[in-house]
């Protein structure tokens, strides 16, 4: 008897009470084992209550809140000046672009814009104090952002580097309650970032640091209507 048999003599000896009409996970498999599996109910909720699309947001708003991210609130006459104002406070010199991002985002701000370039070095984007993006959508009931690579998000490690993150959500339409609804609308094969507050982790004693993997700050603009 080799080591695999014995293994597997001991699975089958640890199964031998379980019932052996139990419905295996799929048809016509061919290892006789198979009768001791049952299949896993994949009838997730799509999402978890009914909301209005005005609740959908506020929910988005405090989770986002609840992991520690700034929310600020906009129309879209408005959003140039928020994003001058938050860079101001921030007190950016530098500040990076996507290739695609609206340039009348940016049409109030003051720090020197840094485009998004392949050949941009590490050193030379943690130079950069911060980045303004768009986003692919957001999710209400985690508080998540994603990222996709679009052409207002410019690449992954674009919003990794930088020490403050602005990201521009658009209300209601860039919006989803729940995981399974923003999995619908995403493309896997798309370089997707799912970001849930500033980036932070905890030693073994728990004591909190932010800015590890990410920005130390993530501020996020909710751009709708009056």
């Amino acid at each position: 008897m080799n080591s695999r048999d014995l293994v597997l003599g001991r699975v089958r000896r640890a199964l031998a009470d379980v019932p052996r009409d139990d419905t295996p996970p799929g048809p016509g498999r061919p290892d006789p084992d198979a009768r001791y599996e049952q299949a896993v109910g994949r009838s997730y909720l799509r999402e978890h209550g009914a909301r209005s699309v005005a609740e959908t947001v506020d929910l988005l708003a405090e989770n986002l809140a609840d992991y520690r991210a700034i929310v600020h609130r906009a129309t879209e006459d408005e959003l140039p000046h928020v994003v001058a104002r938050l860079l101001a406070e921030r007190g950016s010199r530098h500040v990076l672009v996507p290739p695609g991002l609206p340039p009348a985002w940016m049409s109030a701000a003051q720090p020197a814009r840094v485009e998004d370039r392949a050949v941009s070095t590490p050193r030379e984007l943690d130079e950069v104090e911060s980045v303004v993006t768009g986003c692919a959508l957001a999710v209400a009931e985690t508080g998540t952002i994603v990222l996709d690579g679009g052409p207002d998000q410019g690449r992954r490690r674009i919003t990794l580097i930088p020490d403050h993150h602005i990201c521009v959500v658009l209300v209601p339409g860039q919006v989803v309650a729940s995981v399974p609804q923003a999995m619908e609308r995403l493309d896997p094969a798309r370089p997707l970032t799912w970001i849930s507050g500033p980036s932070a982790t905890s030693d073994i004693e728990l004591d909190r640091v932010e800015g590890v993997h990410g920005p130390r700050t993530l501020e996020v603009v909710l751009v709708g209507g009056a």
